[in-house]
């Protein structure tokens, strides 16, 4: 079989690659020529765990291959799956411009049937849009090429997104004909030989599966971040109160662990998407309105304890920034709480040198020269007022505190994480913040 792939970001990238895996000729397009010359170079240009490797060993031979041309890319292609951004637009809702440019583009050039996937998370009745897009531009062409359209939502977590391809959970595919589920069928069939399920539905129920999907999870981490300020008000230790209730099935210990709020391309953009689609039918998704709210508020939830640790005055002082991106094993900024905490700072009058075992380029892309960057994350801490952990990567787990104590200026951490215990913290004599938890006093 072959297949196009429109769009080399995350999804685009990884889909491609890992269906190159399975002996698929994968064709991946961009109208970037900058990232099709890094690709046809040897070179990824984003971070994704064990992908760079998967990504070598199938262009050495020949599965996978990388084009600005989308007509070229159509030969002979069973199927195309566009996997290009749906940024929210300035009311919230997602925007379909390069989504339906693509549609159109595909209309203007297929000579023969094939399958137009939408792979790209799209409000529900995108599909249909996408299917009238093609079929105006065949009946401008005079041409009744056959094509079904069909949506195959992603899943996949940064940071092991292939592995998350590799083997699903589940593969969502919504479709209109029996000739669509056919090719869908033998495209996965590699992955449901080891018994991941395939669910075959209407496409409004596959669009709509994966709004809800990311809702959801992005509600467990608000309400838990809320109970986790509930917690420090009342007494109560967040952490506790987690494995109390994470041990409850009908729960789960998944996505309640408290922190900074949530970030990254997906979370905060398709919650926002969900909510604007509810109002355009008069439906107002109340639940998510809150949850939107309370992530805004748990950003800026560290940076109350340190103006409330500093009486209020931080000007002049220095802060160490353990972590950049939003989660670890990515070096994925959008949205991250790091930028919020960092414009709060600077706009007190503070400085931040930041260290991030993969982010920090993206950093200086975003950020630039308004903070430092540290060669690593003990040079961040030398001469700082205090440590902040925003990102929980795994080398940040077991400083060592000694070390530590003798670079800080003074022997204080904000830990947005909980990645480390206040009895460890008491011991090494420093005073210690975290998100749900009695903070630790220690008088120097």
């Amino acid at each position: 079989m072959k297949i196009s792939v429109v769009g080399t970001g995350y999804v685009g990238l990884v889909s491609g690659t890992c269906f190159a895996e399975t002996g698929i000729n994968v064709v991946c397009v961009d109208i970037d020529q900058r990232k099709i010359d890094m690709l046809n170079n040897g070179k990824i240009p984003i971070y994704e765990p064990g992908l760079e490797d998967i990504y070598k060993r199938n262009v050495e031979k020949g599965r996978l291959s990388f084009s600005t041309s989308l007509k070229d890319s159509l030969v002979d292609a069973d199927a195309v799956f566009i996997a290009v951004g749906t940024p929210p637009d300035e009311d919230g809702s997602a925007d379909l411009k390069y989504v339906l440019g693509v549609a159109r583009e595909v209309g203007r050039n297929m000579d023969h049937y094939m399958v137009v996937v939408t792979k790209s998370t799209v409000p529900v009745g995108t599909s249909k849009k996408v299917k009238a897009a093609i079929q105006e531009e065949l009946e401008k062409r005079g041409s009744n090429v056959p094509f079904d359209v069909a949506s195959n939502p992603e899943f996949l977590k940064e940071g092991s997104a292939v592995e998350d391809f590799l083997k699903p959970d589940r593969i969502v595919v919504g479709i209109e004909s029996k000739e669509a589920e056919k090719v869908m069928q033998r495209l996965y069939k590699p992955f449901l030989l080891n018994g991941h399920p395939i669910l075959f539905m209407d496409i409004a129920s596959s669009e709509m599966t994966k709004y809800a999907a990311n809702a959801m999870l992005a509600t467990k981490i608000s309400f838990m971040n809320d109970i986790a300020n509930l917690c420090e008000l009342v007494g109560a230790d967040v952490s506790m109160v987690r494995k109390g209730i994470g041990s409850d099935p009908r729960i789960g210990n998944k996505f309640i662990y408290p922190g900074t709020g949530y970030g990254g391309s997906c979370f905060p953009k398709d919650v926002q998407a969900l909510v604007r689609t509810a109002d355009e039918y008069g439906h107002s998704l109340d639940i998510l309105k809150a949850v939107e709210a309370v992530n805004y508020r748990q950003k800026s939830v560290l940076v109350g304890k340190i103006l409330k640790h500093f009486g209020g005055d931080i000007k002049g002082r220095k802060f160490a920034m353990w972590g950049l991106a939003f989660k670890p094993k990515t070096d994925d900024m959008r949205e991250a709480p790091a930028l919020v905490i960092i414009d709060h700072l600077l706009q007190k009058g503070a400085s931040v040198v930041a260290y991030d075992p993969v982010a920090m380029e993206e950093a200086r892309r975003i950020v630039g020269d308004r903070i430092g960057y540290a060669k690593d994350e003990y040079d961040a801490c030398v001469d700082a007022d205090a440590l902040i952990l925003v990102t929980e990567w795994p080398e940040f787990r077991m400083p060592n505190f000694r070390v530590l104590g003798k670079l800080l200026k003074s022997k204080i951490i904000f830990d947005g994480r909980n990645i480390y215990e206040p009895e460890e913290m008491a011991e090494n004599e420093f005073t210690y913040y975290s998100i749900g938890r009695k903070p630790v006093l220690n008088q120097e």
